[in-house]
């Protein structure tokens, strides 16, 4: 009987990771899909399967596309300008444009993965997002993010930098093991 257990187990840990991520996806894409079918195509007198996906995604390109031209570049400047003088949207949209751009963009900010002393005997990965901090008047410390193990946020430390040592490691692998508390395997 302990034997059939311990295969019940081994089939549940590859079971239920994979059945949740396939679940979020298939969740999201249909949500997607039929938000999308219903803002675009309601016309349709029948809906297509994946249409919606399909739209947006061309939709986000020629998105992109248009705010790096030069021609439209002062359109979405004022876009901007104007987003950046409204109270509270300002406060939102800086923040998760910034987010974003810390990922995706090109002032990508989770690209120094270090190790920092905590105290004697405990170290967190973290990521030097700013090493000087002039701008507040913060003299021999470093910025550094540590983000929170299987959730989308973090908190951010002033550190002084006699206790970071950079990590050797691809940054994307870094931030998986942070997020994942640990337990994701990094290949060498």
């Amino acid at each position: 009987m302990k034997l059939i257990f311990n295969y019940f187990f081994r089939g549940l840990l590859f079971v239920l990771p994979t059945f949740a991520t396939f679940y979020i996806i298939i969740v999201i894409v249909d949500w997607a899909n039929a938000t999308l079918n219903a803002l675009l195509f309601s016309w349709l007198p029948f809906q297509i399967p994946g249409l919606g996906i399909l739209s947006a995604f061309i939709l986000i390109v020629l998105l992109g596309l248009a705010v790096s031209w030069t021609i439209s570049r002062p359109i979405f400047s004022y876009f901007e300008k104007l987003i950046s003088k409204t109270p509270f949207v300002k406060i939102i949209y800086t923040a998760f444009k910034d987010f974003t751009e810390a990922f995706v963009g090109n002032k990508k900010k989770f690209n120094k993965p270090v190790v920092v002393n905590l105290m004697e005997g405990v170290d967190r990965i973290g990521f030097i997002t700013e090493e000087s901090l002039q701008l507040f008047h913060v003299e021999n410390r470093v910025a550094v993010y540590f983000p929170h193990s299987y959730n989308f946020s973090g908190n951010l430390f002033l550190v002084d930098p006699a206790k970071v040592s950079p990590l050797n490691v691809n940054p994307a692998d870094a931030m998986k093991f942070a997020v994942s508390a640990g337990v994701t395997q990094i290949e060498q």
